[in-house]
């Protein structure tokens, strides 16, 4: 079983001294609660505070070392006490994009499918009067998943090897994710209102 040696907020405190832009911040708070409800989900509530952790620091490199991302992430994760298997789990979701670190466990396969989902269904969202993922459909991702050009940072090649990997059928990674985020959504948006006031 695996067990963080942080506490949420000392996780927190290590993600926020190396990212400051409320985009990243807003990212990582929805990778957090998407893995902790994955968890809760498909049998590991024991670990939710793992797969959480691990959602919430996935990209602490990112912001300040673009071109070294999930190479420079180990470093910084070691000093701030963190153990070698979130290490793995965190530099895993990069795996054939920046790194070879490569997701095994079911947790690094949920990260690797979900992270890139997350922004895509976030963007969809947007494109919605009510701009929440509460009213989002399956169909509406779907539709703008075929659209290379919206969205087009969110990697749907990454997406499609993250459901393959999972054993998934694509609608299913989509809809337990959209399920996932409306599990946060209010929590992260709250919290966003107030940040860096």
């Amino acid at each position: 079983m695996h067990e963080s040696k942080l506490t949420r907020q000392e996780a927190f405190e290590l993600l926020h001294k190396y990212n400051k832009d409320p985009f990243h911040i807003q990212h990582s708070l929805t990778v957090e609660g998407v893995m902790r409800w994955f968890a809760r989900e498909l049998g590991y509530a024991e670990e939710e505070e793992y797969w959480g952790q691990c959602g919430l620091l996935h990209d602490i490199d990112f912001e300040m070392w673009p071109d070294q991302h999930c190479t420079k992430a180990p470093e910084l994760l070691k000093e701030g006490g963190c153990g070698d298997d979130m290490i793995h789990t965190v530099c895993s979701h990069g795996y054939g994009i920046c790194c070879d670190v490569e997701p095994t466990e079911e947790m690094e396969k949920v990260l690797f499918a979900a992270d890139e989902l997350t922004g895509l269904i976030w963007s969809v969202s947007l494109m919605h009067p009510s701009r929440s993922v509460m009213d989002l459909e399956v169909r509406s991702v779907k539709k703008k998943f075929k659209d290379k050009k919206f969205a087009a940072g969110c990697s749907r090649e990454t997406i499609t090897v993250g459901a393959e990997r999972l054993g998934w059928e694509l609608d299913k990674l989509i809809e337990m994710t959209i399920l996932a985020m409306r599990s946060c959504e209010a929590q992260v948006m709250a919290f966003m209102s107030s940040y860096g006031k």
